[in-house]
C-alpha cells in the first residue's frame, strides 16, 4: 500500500496539473473546454479521492507520515469538495475557473509530497 500511495501521488499530480494547464490553454483561446478537458479533469480529481483514500488507511495501519501531509492532503479533498458546492459560480468561466482550480490542487499536491516525513 505504500508503494501505491508513493507512486499515485505522482500520478494524481500529474493529472490535475495537466488538466489545469489544458483549462489555462482552453480559457487564453477563448474556447469551450471539450469532453475531453472534463474527462481529463474528473480522473485527476478520482485520482486523488483515491489517493487521499490510500493515505487514511495507511494512516490507520499506524505509519505516520508527519502532521503537515496529512494537513494539505485534507486541504486537497476540502478543495475538490468546496468547489463541488461552487460549480455553480465555476461554470460562468469554465475553463479558466477549472483550469485555475487543478493547479491549485496540483500546488497543494506537491506540497504534500515534499512534506512527507514517512515512518
Amino acid at each position: 500500500m505504500e508503494v501505491f500511495h508513493t507512486t499515485w501521488g505522482w500520478v494524481a499530480v500529474s493529472l490535475a496539473g495537466l488538466a489545469g494547464l489544458a483549462g489555462i490553454g482552453f480559457a487564453v483561446a477563448k474556447r469551450p473546454p471539450p469532453r475531453a478537458f472534463w474527462i481529463l479533469a474528473g480522473a485527476g480529481m478520482v485520482a486523488i479521492v483515491v489517493q487521499v483514500v490510500a493515505g487514511v488507511v495507511l494512516y490507520l495501519q499506524d505509519h505516520d507520515p508527519g502532521a503537515f501531509h496529512m494537513f494539505y492532503g485534507f486541504l486537497v479533498l476540502f478543495t475538490l469538495a468546496f468547489a463541488y458546492m461552487y460549480r455553480s459560480q465555476l461554470s460562468k468561466r469554465p475553463a479558466l475557473a477549472w483550469g485555475l482550480l487543478m493547479l491549485f490542487v496540483t500546488g497543494l499536491g506537491l506540497r504534500a509530497i515534499m512534506t512527507f516525513e514517512g515512518s
